[in-house]
């Protein structure tokens, strides 16, 4: 519902659809696509979410509502997973009943974005309940866990303790697990379930199918 305070805002339509910064390192690309397509197979029945990967998130509660916070990844819930059955340009919180996304993703890069100060500020007055920030190569220089889940309480974030984190008002927890990324083991982050089980991605479901029944059949 557009309320009389956002009558005289921009469209999505008339808004850039990102802050046009180029992300340095290919995981601020890869760790969040990883959890969305996770989440199209969990919430495969779902159409009340959205799950965002460096998408301009525009709202009022800055400095002014044409300059959009980018996160490398955020889930909102409550919300039509396919807006009028299209894609979103942007997340323009008027355009989405006043709904602010439930986590805000950043993965740190070489190039420190104000993850642990600015960012962390913008999405507190925003309202974002969790807070995320990924830094699995610079945790040391800046002095940091690589993972670390923070949660809005009083206004403020406040780091949690927990891995895989469970976030009941999400109904999944987070965590680090490998990721099979070719002929290479890396790390990423996952889904999991309240008992700790990780959800496995299409690539993981289909290996174990071949392991227990064999090659697919041809077509």
């Amino acid at each position: 519902m557009v309320t009389d305070r956002w009558l005289h805002l921009p469209s999505s339509a008339e808004l850039p659809c990102s802050d046009d910064t180029p992300v340095d390192n290919e995981d601020q690309n890869l760790i969040p696509n990883i959890l969305l397509f996770l989440l199209k197979f969990i919430w495969a029945e779902r159409n009340d979410w959205f799950f965002g990967v460096d998408m301009a998130i525009y709202h009022t509660t800055g400095v002014s509502p044409l300059v959009p916070v980018v996160p490398d990844g955020f889930l909102s819930l409550g919300v039509e997973r396919h807006k009028a059955k299209e894609s979103r340009k942007s997340y323009v919180v008027w355009e989405e009943a006043g709904v602010v996304p439930m986590l805000a993703l950043e993965v740190v890069s070489l190039t420190p974005s104000g993850e642990y100060d600015a960012k962390m500020a913008t999405y507190a007055r925003l309202g974002v309940l969790y807070y995320v920030i990924y830094n699995p190569q610079y945790w040391r220089r800046d002095q940091h866990q690589p993972f670390e889940v923070y949660k809005l309480q009083d206004g403020a974030y406040q780091l949690q303790i927990g891995e895989p984190y469970w976030m009941p008002e999400v109904g999944l927890a987070m965590g680090r697990s490998p990721y099979q990324d070719g002929t290479v083991v890396r790390e990423a982050l996952y889904w999991y379930s309240e008992q700790g089980r990780r959800y496995l991605t299409s690539e993981e479901q289909l290996e174990r199918y071949r392991q227990r029944f064999g090659d697919l059949p041809n077509e």
